[in-house]
C-alpha cells in the first residue's frame, strides 16, 4: 500500500559511487560463482555413469540438489543487486518500495539491497508466512 510521503531526500552520487562499484563487483563474483556451480552439477557432467550403484546415485542426487539450491540463492542475490543498481540509476535508492519513505541508513549499511523500510519489511514477511 503506497502512500504519498514528503519528498524523500536522495543520496548524492559521490556517496553512491562506492556502493555501485561494490555491487558491480559482487555481481561479477556471483556470475562467476553461478557458472562454476553449474560445472559442479553431476547431472550436467559427461562423466556421469548410467549404471551407478545406489550409493553413487544417492551421492549424485545430493550433489545435484546442493548445486541447484546454491544456484537458486545466487540467482536471487543477482536479481537483488541488479534491482538495487537500477534504483540507484533512477534516483530511487534508499526509498521504501511500499510506503515511499526513506529507509534507515543503518539498515542500508547492513543490507545495501534493502527494498523496504523496517516496518514495511515486517509486513511483507508476515504476508509471506500466511
Amino acid at each position: 500500500m503506497k502512500t504519498k510521503a514528503e519528498a524523500p531526500v536522495s543520496f548524492p552520487m559521490n556517496v553512491l559511487k562506492p556502493l555501485m562499484d561494490y555491487l558491480k563487483g559482487e555481481e561479477k563474483r556471483l556470475v562467476k560463482a553461478k557458472s562454476s556451480l553449474k560445472k559442479e552439477d553431476p547431472f550436467k557432467g559427461r562423466t556421469r555413469e548410467e549404471d551407478n550403484s545406489i550409493d553413487a546415485d544417492v551421492a549424485e542426487q545430493v550433489d545435484h540438489d546442493r548445486v541447484f539450491a546454491s544456484r537458486v540463492e545466487l540467482k536471487k542475490s543477482l536479481i537483488n543487486i541488479r534491482k538495487t543498481l537500477t534504483r540507484i540509476k533512477i534516483g530511487r535508492y534508499g526509498i521504501c518500495e511500499n510506503c515511499g519513505k526513506m529507509i534507515d541508513t543503518d539498515r542500508l549499511a547492513i543490507k545495501p539491497t534493502a527494498e523496504y523500510c523496517f516496518v514495511c519489511e515486517k509486513e511483507v514477511e508476515s504476508k509471506k508466512r500466511k
